[in-house]
């Protein structure tokens, strides 16, 4: 009896102790799940806090002289699910981010850095990014609801502390940096350990960049992503596709997004270098070509807009740069080439030369040489270019085509100008002076005012009219005098104006309008006039036309623009500049405000960056999918009919904005390879002309209803007249 009682006791003692040391373990386990729920839901912890603090306050120490039975343990499992009951009635779902939740991460980062409230933040924005996508309400997901302000607050203290909590996680200085120190950065353990936050940071931002419509998102977004574009030197797909989305803004955007979206380029080509500058390079010029096909009065300062930003992003690399502009003129001397050659239908080659994306492909290589004519990069280009000006004005010498030769003389004005070398220009004009249409008097009445800007080709009717031959005069005159006074401080100017001077003289006595007749005797008068300022300066010196001393001469009346045919070219200027004005009927908002490059761009980001009260707003608009739009809905209703109206006016044009500015282009349209009418003008005539027909036979036709009116009146009439007589 003995022995079975001590086996009793010993049985009974080692009960004891499994119960003690089971109690240690669930105490401890009851701490670290205390501990992950503070991490993981912190208003659920300070609900706990409130209304339960024994709970919270365990103490491990305390079990260790205190049996606890089966009951008391089941009575206290169901006293916590009793509390997390009523928590979960109080709190949100747990797929729910409440603005509770984004405060206390951000002030968690913003006190000490906390890497799990970065990690939380960052699952958020990824949720804020994707929603409204089709996969984006998955299980795999741990947020899936949110608010519109929660989503404001979100995107905007992501995209605008990110960079800076990036940058102190992997130890990079504040800002700046470029390809090197990103590709030292990537054999370091702190980018091993945090390039997950980096990528999902740049990947999230770029998948919200593709949904978003907002002007003013897209920009904001892109001004704060230009920070961080230099942690996509080591991700070269997600590269590659930010280039592709910037491109797309820039060519098609509006407002202030193209000129956000080209600063966002050319950061990235400073910072990263030949990766990305050949990619950008080659689609802003086949953005630039897209946006050409059509232009007219309203477009040329959108137009011009997007040639300086090409020109601007060549600076970046211009020994990289002449490669492809040496490309892209060789693409354009061999479509010359096939338009001269006498093998091929000329009718057919020469409209994929006469067409406006050739042309303003030329004015674009016109305008960087003359940027660059200091650099010496660019200059070997500049006699090939002029070559194929000069061939492009002559192959099809007729009046129809004024307008396109104009267009070429300037640009071979601007590259002698600004390379100081002489392009025989003078033979140009002169040979239009000579064509029958200008010496006979209109007859096809005054017309209407033409841009000659704004047309490559004018119609037999407009040629007869008198608005188009003052047109076409007073714009020679304008360019012949430019000519010449870049060349009347040269020693050589009586020699050079002798043949030009002889044919204005020619053409006053063939002429029969008398207000050419005036024009071109005081054009004729200024050439004189040089003629004897050069002279009496030139009996002065002792040097021989072809010494170097020739080069200086009249270097400060050159300075001060003393010569006769200055003065007068200044005039012409200002006159051309009037007429232009008056012709224009109405401006675009890009070419007035987003064509500014410099310092006044800086300071407008600085601004933007530094008005908390602007960037409150910029995410509370209606992008989120089924909530209340903040927007006036009278104001979506103009917006709407607003792009009704240019959808039926400009129907071509949004067809061309519409492609990707990234696709594979070829200068030769389909439309051309047809044999078909490429020549805008050519299509704006026959519309008219189908239009006026219209209207004619409107006019002549009367109205369906008064039609069935005067049929069932005189049916009535018919059946009385039959009453009558039966009577």
């Amino acid at each position: 009896m003995g022995s079975k009682n001590k086996a009793k006791k010993t049985k009974e003692e080692n009960k004891s102790k499994n119960i003690e040391s089971m109690d240690d373990l669930k105490a401890e386990e009851h701490m670290e799940q205390l501990q992950r729920l503070q991490e993981k839901d912190p208003e659920f912890y300070e609900f706990l806090k409130e209304h339960d603090k024994e709970l919270l306050e365990f103490d491990e120490d305390s079990n260790e002289d205190v049996e606890i039975d089966e009951e008391e343990e089941e009575t206290d499992e169901h006293n916590i699910e009793h509390l997390t009951r009523a928590a979960e009635k109080d709190l949100p779902s747990k797929n729910t981010i409440t603005s509770t939740m984004v405060d206390s991460w951000c002030n968690a980062i913003q006190g000490n850095a906390n890497l799990g409230a970065v990690r939380s933040l960052m699952r958020a924005f990824r949720t804020a990014c994707h929603y409204g996508d089709d996969s984006g309400d998955d299980n795999t997901t741990k947020f899936s609801v949110m608010s519109s302000s929660v989503f404001n607050k979100i995107m905007l203290f992501v995209l605008t502390e990110m960079d800076g909590i990036l940058r102190g996680l992997l130890r990079l200085p504040s800002s700046g940096g470029k390809k090197e120190t990103i590709m030292d950065l990537m054999t370091t353990r702190p980018w091993k350990n945090y390039n997950n936050l980096v990528k999902s940071y740049l990947g999230n931002a770029l998948h919200v960049l593709n949904q978003m419509t907002d002007s003013e998102m897209i920009s904001f977004t892109l001004r704060k992503l230009r920070n961080s574009s230099v942690f996509l030197a080591a991700f070269p797909a997600l590269l590659r596709k930010y280039i592709k989305v910037a491109l797309h803004f820039w060519g098609t955007g509006g407002g202030a997004l193209p000129i956000v979206s080209f600063l966002f380029l050319r950061d990235l080509c400073i910072r990263l270098g030949s990766d990305c500058l050949d990619d950008s390079i080659r689609g802003m010029y086949k953005g630039y070509v897209l946006n050409c096909q059509l232009v007219n009065a309203t477009k040329l300062q959108h137009i011009q807009f997007l040639g300086n930003c090409f020109i601007e992003l060549l600076r970046v690399d211009l020994p990289s740069s002449y490669q492809h502009a040496f490309t892209y003129i060789r693409q354009l001397a061999m479509i010359l080439k096939e338009a001269l050659s006498e093998s091929t239908k000329k009718k057919e080659i020469f409209r994929k030369v006469y067409q406006w994306k050739y042309v303003n492909c030329l004015e674009l290589w016109a305008g960087a040489i003359c940027a660059y004519s200091s650099e010496g990069d660019l200059m070997p280009l500049a006699y090939p270019l002029s070559q194929i000006i000069s061939g492009v004005a002559r192959l099809v010498p007729t009046a129809c085509y004024f307008p396109l030769r104009l267009r070429c003389v300037r640009m071979l004005n601007r590259i002698a100008a600004s390379t100081g070398t002489f392009i025989p220009v003078s033979l140009l004009l002169l040979d239009m002076l000579e064509m029958k249409e200008l010496h006979k008097p209109p007859t096809g009445g005054v017309g209407k005012a033409v841009d000659l800007r704004a047309v490559l080709k004018v119609s037999k009717t407009t040629l007869k009219t008198r608005a188009f031959q003052e047109a076409c005069v007073f714009s020679v005159v304008e360019e012949l005098t430019e000519h010449l006074a870049q060349w009347s401080y040269s020693v050589a100017f009586f020699e050079l104006s002798f043949v030009p001077a002889v044919r204005l003289r020619n053409f006053c006595k063939t002429t029969k309008v008398d207000r050419f007749r005036r024009e071109m005797r005081k054009l004729i008068h200024e050439i004189n006039t040089n003629s004897e300022f050069i002279n009496k300066k030139r009996a002065t010196v002792s040097f021989m036309p072809n010494d170097l001393e020739a080069a200086s001469f009249l270097e400060d009346e050159k300075k001060s623009e003393a010569s006769p045919l200055s003065q007068y070219a200044a005039t012409l200027r200002q006159r051309a500049q009037q007429r232009n004005d008056t012709m224009m009927e109405s401006s675009v908002l890009i070419g007035e405000k987003s064509s500014i490059l410099g310092n006044k761009m800086e300071d407008d980001e600085e601004d933007d960056d530094n008005s908390h009260g602007k960037e409150a707003r910029v995410f509370n608009s209606s992008w989120l999918p089924g909530r209340d739009s903040k927007i006036n809905p009278n104001e979506d209703e103009k917006k709407v009919k607003t792009k009704k109206k240019k959808k039926q006016k400009e129907p071509q044009e949004q067809t061309a904005l519409d492609e990707d500015v990234v696709e594979d282009f070829v200068l030769s349209s389909d439309e051309d390879e047809d044999g078909s009418i490429s020549d805008p003008t050519d299509a704006e005539d026959v519309e008219s002309e189908r239009r006026n027909r219209k209207m004619h036979i409107k006019r002549q036709k009367p109205p369906v209803g008064s039609l069935k009116k005067k049929r069932k009146f005189q049916e009535q009439k018919s059946k009385k007249r039959k009453r009558v007589n039966r009577a």
